[in-house]
């Protein structure tokens, strides 16, 4: 006979006495990837190799808080990294749809742009000042004066002329015309000139068309001498402006000497000022002032003037634009107008020269960003482009910056399953991701180790601020760690379930008006986060207490077993009984799996069934055919069946149908059965106990209930208190078997003892073999649907599909 549990083997206390601290704060926290060597020896490889290709994929499930340990590793190791360069856009004075990058010593990008601010504010009112300057006005009055006075003495060297031949020369609204003169000097009336001889007409004829010649090439000399004034006026400007620029120019030439970006802009500067004059002079011109001006200063698109090493950073979207940034539009008269300006950063430019994270299941949930980042990680740049522009879906002409050098390293945050599959069915992923660096679920539990976790415990304290822990209530936080992980030998390593308990620990130490945390206030906590996920496990006890699910737990039945499910609705999960029910009558060796026939029941569950019929074959048929036609079921089961942890259940409801001994009701059981009877481990073994535990004692005082489990499942028990009162009190019990046979012991344990239970059992699959072979050696009749012979070839297929 198996004996029950001790209370020492269902709970592994940890000794509060083996602490050498009074409190958390007297130790030195621990990183919090400490005990992870795996993963901290390839987060060390992947950022120490700066080879291409060498990033990092983070593997482990969301409870590890995998975001804050990561981040707080990266940002240990990018503090003694250096500080990345400036980035910077300027605009490109011979394509402005091309702009310029500027690289810059970090900090120096913030400097150069408040230096072009100052100097457009000091130029635009420096040269407007100038242009109305007196000096300005004079020497363009001069100018004008001079060509006026050329253009009039070229006229007034015809006219003398003309004066000389007796012709006057006369201006009039369309221009000018020649006229003969009389004796007086004024202009001949016609009828006098008519009166003129011949000869005489004819010299004056000649000599106007000789002046006509003279005066139309004094005329086309005007738009020359229009040019060479304008030529003069534009030295007259330019001389001007070099003097208003040439001093702040000159001064920022000096020095940003060491910088041939900085030296080049500053020339651009020079000469778009000088070959934009007249914007600052004329009435209307058509380029004003502001848009030349506007041309001129940085696009600082990242600025390091205040970090400190090299950069971390997370983006909790990434998206295509979040990742390589945005190309901004403003509406102008309705037209969408862009300039170097409105480039904005994404988080590739923020990060670069330092560490990227980024969560893998987001990354890939947004349109073009996986394709995006592997694009610019393979080419080593980035092209800040849209992603319709990247996948050639539009053509409007837009910007093209300059592509900015990638030097980065990207962390990808994810789950095994999608690393897993990133691997078979991307052909790329592995050539840019070569390092994993996979978390390990729990820690080993062990002398040495506890030490660690205490530590570890006070670096979430001290990073929450929270009240310190005494020894007792370290011990409650590793109890509950030992449970969280589901094994004495274990601890959680997911830092996200300790913090949140820690929080909630230190506002019930708050309440009680502690100043330290202790166990009362760990499992105040523990109690309070199971309370608050209790409404479903509540509505189900109440349930089978009020008749509507049918569970036994006293009396015997036969064909009848409690069997011991989990509900997992939230992280933390219950256990509720089920009962499995069996019938058993001559057949031709069929076990029906009613869950599998009604579609709901998974793979893993009819595996089981059907490793379970072979079991019952081999053990209690031996050379003769399994005359059985039996059925297994999940009583009110109205949702789906998965797993294979009733097999041990469903196997002593079966012998119990065959064999018509009934089982004690008493008893739940879970465990899995191998088609040699050997009951192997399964999961959520606690929640099962607890379950089971918490209906019977619903019910009222406790008269000796009891789970049987798989004795490989021992070491997963770290039951609650309540529990462990129970069993030390023998009120509750707990068995572990390693084969059904233990269990069906167990289970008719009040049975009659005058025959064995297989003695019972080959009883009835005999009187099964011959009430078929009866039925087969009738005469057919037409509602038989055969003969004989039809019949024994059936139960041949039966038997081999058993």
């Amino acid at each position: 006979m198996v004996d029950p549990l001790t209370v020492e083997a269902v709970f592994r206390r940890c000794p509060s006495e083996s602490f050498d601290f009074a409190l958390t704060s007297d130790l030195d926290p621990l990183d919090l990837i400490g005990g992870q060597d795996r993963a901290r020896q390839a987060l060390i490889l992947g950022t120490g190799v700066r080879h291409q290709g060498f990033n990092l994929y983070v593997l482990g499930p969301a409870g590890h808080g995998l975001r804050r340990l990561v981040t707080r590793f990266l940002e240990a190791r990018a503090a003694e990294a250096s500080v990345p360069p400036d980035l910077c856009y300027l605009n490109n004075f011979d394509d402005p749809a091309s702009p310029v990058l500027l690289c810059l010593p970090p900090g120096l990008g913030r400097q150069l742009r408040g230096d072009i601010e100052r100097l457009i504010e000091e130029l635009g009112s420096a040269i407007p000042a100038l242009f109305e300057s007196d000096e300005y006005q004079n020497r363009l009055h001069e100018l004008k004066q001079a060509m006026g006075e050329r253009q009039r003495d070229a006229v007034e060297s015809v006219r003398r002329e003309a004066r000389e031949h007796a012709i006057l020369l006369l201006s009039t609204p369309s221009g000018f015309t020649f006229a003969p003169a009389d004796e007086n000097g004024e202009m001949m009336s016609p009828d006098a000139y008519q009166a003129l001889e011949q000869e005489e007409r004819e010299r004056i004829e000649r000599t106007v068309e000789m002046l006509q010649e003279k005066l139309t090439k004094a005329i086309r000399q005007m738009p020359k001498l229009a040019k060479s004034l304008r030529e003069q006026v534009n030295a007259l400007n330019e001389e001007m402006l070099q003097s208003a620029i040439g001093a702040p120019l000159g001064e920022l030439e000096e020095r940003y000497a060491d910088h041939d970006g900085v030296l080049a802009h500053l020339t651009g500067i020079r000469r778009s000022i000088l070959q934009h004059v007249d914007a600052f002079h004329a009435d209307h011109p058509e380029v004003p002032p502001e848009a030349v001006f506007s041309r001129l200063g940085i696009n600082l698109l990242v600025d390091h003037g205040d970090t400190e090493g090299a950069p971390v950073v997370f983006q909790d979207l990434p998206s295509h634009q979040h990742l390589v940034g945005r190309i901004e539009h403003q509406v102008h008269n309705g037209t969408l107008l862009t300039d170097y300006r409105l480039i904005r950063a994404g988080a590739l430019h923020r990060a670069n020269g330092g560490y990227l994270v980024l969560e893998v299941r987001g990354l890939l949930t947004q349109p073009g960003a996986w394709e995006t980042l592997k694009r610019v990680l393979d080419a080593e740049q980035i092209r800040t482009e849209s992603l319709e522009q990247a996948y050639g879906l539009i053509s409007t002409l837009t910007l093209e910056p300059e592509p900015v050098p990638l030097d980065i390293k990207v962390v990808l945050l994810g789950d095994r399953l999608l690393y897993y599959l990133l691997c078979e069915h991307d052909p790329d992923f592995l050539e840019l991701f070569k390092v994993q660096a996979d978390l390990d679920d729990a820690f080993d539990r062990d002398t040495g180790k506890l030490d660690l976790y205490a530590r570890m415990v006070a670096m979430l304290v001290q990073e929450e601020r929270l009240r310190p822990l005494d020894p007792e209530g370290v011990a409650a936080v590793i109890e509950r760690a030992g449970r969280l992980a589901g094994d004495q030998r274990k601890l959680t390593a997911h830092h996200r379930d300790l913090h949140d308990l820690l929080v909630e620990a230190d506002h019930w130490a708050e309440i009680a008006g502690r100043d330290v945390i202790g166990r009362d206030a760990v499992e105040r906590a523990v109690t309070e986060q199971r309370h608050r996920a209790g409404r479903i496990r509540e509505r189900g006890q109440e349930a089978i207490i009020r008749g509507s699910l049918l569970i036994d737990t006293q009396g015997t039945r036969v064909g009848q077993v409690n069997g011991l499910t989990v509900m997992q609705r939230t992280n933390l999960g219950f256990g509720q009984p089920i009962r499995i029910t069996a019938t058993a009558r001559p057949g031709n060796g069929q076990v029906v799996d009613i869950e599998r026939e009604a579609k709901m029941g998974g793979p893993i569950h009819s595996k089981a069934v059907m490793i379970l019929s072979r079991y019952l074959a081999n053990r209690y048929a031996g050379d003769e055919p399994l005359s059985l036609s039996a059925s297994l079921a999940f009583e009110q089961s109205y949702g789906g069946v998965e797993g294979d942890s009733a097999s041990v259940a469903e196997a002593c409801a079966l012998v119990s149908a065959i064999a018509r001994i009934p089982l004690d009701q008493a008893f739940a059981v879970t465990g899995s059965i191998n088609q040699h009877g050997e009951v192997q481990a399964v999961g959520g073994v606690n929640e099962k106990v607890e379950g089971f535990f918490e209906l019977c004692q619903a019910r009222g005082a406790l008269a000796g209930q009891a789970v049987i489990l798989p004795a490989a499942n021992v070491e997963h028990l770290m039951l609650n208190g309540e529990v462990r009162e129970a069993v030390a009190s023998g009120a509750f019990r707990l068995y572990a078997v390693r084969h059904v046979d233990e269990a069906l012991e167990l289970l008719t344990e009040a049975a009659e003892k005058n025959r064995s239970l297989d003695d019972r059992v080959a009883e009835r699959l005999r009187a099964f073999r011959e009430a078929v072979r009866r039925s087969r050696s009738r005469p057919a009749t037409p509602g038989d649907g055969g003969n004989g012979n039809s019949g024994d070839r059936q139960q041949g297929d039966a038997d081999g599909r058993a």
